[in-house]
Order: C-alpha cells, then structure tokens, then sequence
C-alpha cells in the first residue's frame, strides 16, 4: 500500500484510476496541490459510484466503521452503507447520479481532512440538479491502509 502522508501523497489520477474511474480536474477546482487532489478522490469516488450505481464502489469508499447519514437515514458500517445503496440502486435511485464540487478543503491533519461540498442527486431525465435536490455535504476524510477513505458523510437540503 502507499503511505498517506504529506510527504508521500498518491497520485490522485492513479488511486481513482485503479477504480476505473478518470480524474475529474474541473472537480477541484481551486484545490489543485497534490495533498488536495489526493483527498478530493473520494468525492470523486462516490460520484463514479452513483454514475455506474455500484453499491460496492460506493460502500469500499469508507473506513469499515464509517457513517452515513442521507435524508433520515444513518447507517454505522460499511455493510449498512452497501445494503442501502444497493437496495437504493435498484430501486428508486436506479439511473439516479450525483453532481457536485468541493466549496472548502481543511487540511485537519497530515491523515485527516474535512471537506464541503455543494451539489445534489439528478434523477433519469434530468439534466440539470432540481432545486429541491441541492444539498451541502460535509465529508470526514481519513488516511487509512494507504488511502484515503471516509469515516463520516452527512448531506443537508439547500432549500426546505
């Protein structure tokens, strides 16, 4: 595995590529240093999951203690995410994707990051989020076994 440390930080277009998934460089925006585009793959992680709806991509982004809170739904393992997600997935989130963009990047630490995010969900047909569909995303990113992973993800309606 390589390290995560400021000093070694992976390749970000080879850590998504190992995935299948090519690096998104109008993603990250203003957030071009390597340590940044390092964290910022696994937003682009879980936008490659909900494009293909692959609950495993989507699930194996996060530690295996990891939380994700989505409407009214908190799940607290990586198995409760899989579940969700696939049962999501062929159901009513089939054809759904999501867009967004990171608006902050804090450098927690060496091994931690903590990164907001503005976008939402776009349903089959759509080309475009709906306003009802705009959240703010709020990301706890961890180094873990030589990646980065996430530990913690809640999303907030923009508009009530």
């Amino acid at each position: 595995m390589i390290p995560v440390t400021i000093a070694e930080t992976p390749d970000a277009a080879a850590v998504l590529a190992e995935v299948g998934i090519t690096e998104d460089t109008e993603f990250v925006g203003p957030y071009t240093d390597d340590w940044e585009r390092a964290v910022l793959t696994v937003p682009q992680r879980i936008m490659g999951a909900w494009a293909r709806n692959d609950a495993d991509l989507f699930a194996d982004t996060f530690t295996d203690n990891g939380s994700l809170l989505l409407n009214d739904n908190q799940m607290t393992s990586r198995e409760q995410i899989r579940a969700y997600m696939a049962a999501g997935y062929s159901g009513p989130l089939k054809g759904a994707k999501v867009h967004g963009w990171p608006v902050q990047v804090t450098r927690l630490s060496e091994r931690a990051a903590m990164v907001i995010t503005q976008g939402g969900i776009m349903f089959p047909g759509e080309e475009r989020i709906a306003d009802r569909n705009e959240i703010r995303a709020t990301w706890v990113i961890v180094a873990e076994e030589g990646r980065w992973k996430l530990l913690s993800h809640q999303s907030s309606p923009i508009k009530g």
